[in-house]
Parts: structure tokens; sequence; C-alpha cells
């Protein structure tokens, strides 16, 4: 049941990373091209690009190296329980 839990919020976290990107990606090409009240244009839609990829690539790095620590901890787990049984 638990290895259900994780496989799912695994699937979970992949579809809000693509969503992540392509939401970074739209917010900078509509700052490039439609600008905001406070201003707009090219280097403001690379420094939206820039900080959204940032953003994004640590938020979801530290997701999926928590979730890999958890596959670790597990396999580590059965691999003792093998040792002991010997």
């Amino acid at each position: 049941m638990r290895g259900f839990f994780v496989q799912s919020l695994e699937k979970i976290v992949d579809v809000m990373a693509v969503l992540s990107i392509i939401g970074v990606v739209l917010a900078a090409l509509g700052v490039m091209f439609f600008g905001t009240p406070q201003g707009g244009g090219f280097l403001a839609g690379l420094a939206v690009l820039v900080v959204g990829a940032l953003y994004v690539v640590l938020i979801f790095g530290g997701i999926y190296l928590a979730l890999g620590i958890y596959e670790n901890t597990r396999r580590t787990a059965e691999a003792t329980e093998q040792l002991a049984r010997r």
C-alpha cells in the first residue's frame, strides 16, 4: 500500500514539473511580447525565464532527491534483511 502512494506521488510530481516548465516558458513569452504595466521586453522575459527555470529545478530537484532517498533506503533495508537471513 505504501508503494502505491509513493508511486502516485512520483507521477504527480512528474506532471507538476512539466506543467511548471510550460508555465515558466509561457510567462516569459508573455512578458517578452505583451509586457506588464511596469514594463517588459526581451530582457525582462529572459529574466523571468532564467529565474523561473532555476526555481523549477531547485524545487523539483529537492522533491526528486527526497524520493530517491526513500527508494535507496528501501533497497538498503531489503538487502540488510537478506543478509540477516543467511
